[in-house]
């Protein structure tokens, strides 16, 4: 049964069926999700947006601005646990949370982040010796700590309030509750699986060697962490009444997170906030998307800023420091000056 099904997927990966189905996927997540915000968005007073704004209190955005500068610092221990997972223990913390925080705002932005933050990734940890196949064990691990904690978050999250979840994918709350548990069963399951022997995927020098039990328990709380102060930024930017909780909010923040994510569309724009708004549909669309802006500004405009003239600094500095090293050979090497035979 298993030889079967690793002939099927083969099959498929070899005619790119699988490909030419994520990108069919992502087409018509996109395409839904532009139709709900036109619909959504249809009687929306843009000068009533921008009063929202206006309105919102300093202390708040100040409050955001230091829950999401916590999530980029816990996303900065994804980078440092995958790290530490495949033996590259010599790579400072320093190292990791440049390479975590400066791929993942960019790729948040540009979007396909598999590519573009392994890509920013690459040019960092080349420098410590690192080739494309630990950057892919690297981007693996950050990924499967990602899903974990969503799972987490999610699972837990709507087996507490299963109708914040309703709102979005219209199913009966029963049903959602149904789903929870089984997803909190599957981590379960999972955090078992490693816990008995070690566990690899891959083949070759591809394999990659799953963290155990408690190690995976540690994978999960890191992105519980993450998770949790990204959805408490975007509850103090949404409208205090309906005061729906911090559970649904933080529910249907991270639907809307995993939709968007799916879309591959950058930060999924359009994606995310047609299900925010579908999502919160009991609060007033104007404030709510005041807040959304506000969270856009936060946790994607700036950190992208940032990294980008992180980057370009880092990129001079390697450059000075070539050149000096160069001239240093250069002074200590002469080459020896040609001289012209005399005549005989």
């Amino acid at each position: 049964m298993v030889a079967a099904i690793g002939r099927v997927i083969a099959f498929l990966r070899e005619k790119q069926i699988l490909h030419k189905v994520g990108v069919a996927i992502s087409i018509a997540v996109i395409a839904a999700a532009c139709y709900v915000l036109y619909h959504l968005l249809r009687g929306i007073d843009l000068d009533k947006v921008l009063e929202a704004i206006r309105q919102t209190e300093p202390r708040a955005i100040a409050l955001a601005a230091l829950f999401v500068a916590a999530g980029y610092f816990t996303l900065t221990f994804y980078d440092l646990f995958a790290l530490r997972t495949i033996g590259r223990k010599e790579v400072p913390y320093r190292t990791a949370a440049l390479a975590a925080f400066t791929s993942y705002s960019i790729g948040h932005n540009v979007g396909a982040s598999v590519f573009t933050g392994g890509a920013v990734r690459y040019r960092i940890y080349s420098a410590w010796g690192l080739d494309g196949i630990d950057v892919a064990k690297i981007c693996f691990l950050a990924g499967l700590t990602f899903w974990l904690g969503n799972a987490a978050v999610l699972g837990m999250g709507i087996a507490y309030h299963p109708e914040a979840a309703s709102s979005i994918d219209q199913l009966p709350p029963w049903l959602n509750r149904v789903l929870a548990f089984v997803i909190l069963a599957g981590l379960t399951v999972y955090v078992a699986w490693v816990s008995f022997r070690p566990r690899r995927v891959g083949r070759g020098t591809w394999t990659v060697e799953l963290p155990g039990g408690p190690l995976t328990l540690l994978q999960i709380g890191i992105g519980i962490v993450d998770l949790g102060f990204c959805a408490l930024a975007m509850y103090v930017l949404v409208p205090d009444e309906p005061n729906l909780g911090f559970v649904v909010v933080a529910v249907i923040f991270v639907s809307a997170t995993l939709l968007g994510f799916a879309s591959h569309s950058p930060g999924g724009l359009g994606v995310f906030d047609a299900a925010m708004l579908v999502g919160l549909w009991q609060m007033d669309k104007e404030g709510l998307l005041a807040g959304m802006l506000l969270f856009r500004i936060l946790y994607y405009m700036v950190p992208f800023m940032l990294s980008v003239i992180i980057l370009a600094i880092r990129e001079i500095v390697i450059g000075t420091r070539l050149k000096r090293m160069h001239r240093l050979a250069d002074a200590l090497d002469p080459k020896p000056v040609r001289q012209d035979p005399t005549p005989g």
